[in-house]
């Protein structure tokens, strides 16, 4: 489902469309002795917003399945560790290598010593996952928690008495997942690159002062305001035309 952002962009270059056709209903009455703001200019600066929103459209969708992939991996991990950690309270390693193991695996799992710092929902419009933020202090980032994982299982493979059965919790099987989080955690950062420039190249051709679509938008309705009166029904058909300044 798109977000309300992404719709709000979408919706300020639709309602542009909106805005030309009326002001070339008007006819030769519609003459803006201002560049910007004549039919050719606006023609060519909504074909520049539905190509840059076209754009966003195509690598949002492989930026979400990257998200989506690296947190199918990353999901279990916790409870995963628990039962390592289980597994190794059960086998033949001593007293402070477990310690050492445990102390690991609160740092994977994001178990505090100090109190937790308010909870910050991720907002899915946004590239960032505003939920590791508040997280930060259990090392509960991607980046952390694959390097912790990493420490985690160099100790087991100094370990001999870690032999459990299970398969998932074999170290060879551990680090079979830990290459599959490397690689998960690599391309949603690769994924996030082209989505931010497409971002850039859009927020540009519609929000840049005095030259974007939503002060252009602005200024023709304006002219039409001046040239027909605020209560003529010509200015009342851009007059609810809305145009909405969105930063993302």
């Amino acid at each position: 489902m798109a977000s309300t952002t992404e719709t709000g962009h979408a919706k300020n270059v639709a309602n542009f469309e909106s805005l030309i056709s009326f002001c070339v209903g008007y006819g030769v009455i519609y003459n803006p002795s201002k560049a910007s703001m004549k039919l050719t200019a606006l023609s060519a600066l909504f074909t520049s917003a539905k190509s840059v929103l076209a754009v966003v459209n195509t690598v949002l969708p492989i930026y979400r399945n990257a998200i989506n992939a690296r947190e199918a991996v990353f999901s279990p991990l916790s409870k995963l560790i628990t039962r390592v950690i289980n597994a190794a309270a059960s086998s033949n390693v001593s007293e402070s290598v477990l310690v050492d193991i445990k102390s690991i695996a609160r740092k994977i799992q994001g178990v505090r010593v100090s109190d937790k710092l308010p909870a910050v929902v991720d907002n899915p419009a946004t590239p960032v996952d505003e939920s590791q933020k508040s997280s930060s202090a259990s090392q509960m980032g991607f980046d952390n928690r694959i390097e912790n994982t990493d420490k985690l299982i160099n100790i087991l493979l100094t370990q001999p008495g870690y032999a459990p059965n299970e398969i998932d919790l074999k170290v060879a099987t551990l680090a079979a997942l830990l290459a599959e989080m490397r690689i998960r955690n690599t391309a949603a950062i690769n994924a996030l690159t082209p989505l931010s420039n497409a971002r850039i190249s859009r927020n540009a051709v519609l929000y840049s002062p005095r030259t974007g679509l939503v002060d252009i938008a602005g200024e023709v309705k304006s002219y039409i305001k001046s040239v027909f009166g605020v209560t003529d029904p010509r200015y009342r058909q851009v007059g609810g035309l809305r145009f909405v300044r969105f930063r993302q």
